[in-house]
């Protein structure tokens, strides 16, 4: 089954991008990251990104947390956070999809900023390796997806951006 995921983001609603204690990114996301990147070297850490999303059916609404992780060798780390709600109706493999979408959104949107500035990145998807769970249906589409993008991928237990950053956020 093909996902159209430019229908699909055109009918969702967009917020802001906001740090985990809630205070709004006054920057647009990419000066943000930079921002941080900057700050970050400037004190010395060396940081690895990885980028995840996660989703929560409530009632009639799926929302979608993508979270920009970074992780200071050593020295723990930080998160941006967009959320988003859609009002569509998705199979478990179109939602997975979906999620990869949105994490692949973000990630080509920064890719040259971490080349740049030499900062590893990895995309995560919250979808299990283990074929006895439904999300495994997708895996195998989510990653050729991101592969295919060029972008480093990691699934469940690995993928802590997904399954435990962002889950943190929808759940």
């Amino acid at each position: 089954m093909h996902t159209d995921t430019s229908s699909i983001q055109t009918k969702t609603s967009r917020s802001l991008w906001r740090r985990f204690n809630g205070e709004h990114l006054e920057l647009p996301i990419k000066d943000a990251v930079e921002e941080a990147i900057r700050r970050e070297y400037e004190a010395g850490n060396k940081l690895k990104v990885c980028i995840g999303t996660d989703s929560q059916v409530k009632g009639p609404e799926t929302e979608f947390a993508t979270v920009i992780v970074f992780v200071r060798e050593g020295r723990g780390g930080f998160m941006f956070i967009h959320n988003e709600k859609s009002l569509l109706k998705y199979s478990i493999k179109e939602r997975m999809l979906v999620e990869v979408a949105k994490s692949i959104e973000i990630a080509y949107e920064l890719c040259d900023l971490f080349n740049v500035y030499d900062v590893d990145m990895e995309v995560h998807a919250d979808i299990n390796t283990n074929p006895v769970f439904k999300s495994n249906e997708a895996l195998r589409e989510a990653m050729g997806y991101i592969l295919g993008m060029g972008f480093a991928f990691k699934a469940k237990p690995e993928a802590y951006a997904s399954s435990s950053c962002a889950n943190r956020i929808v759940g």
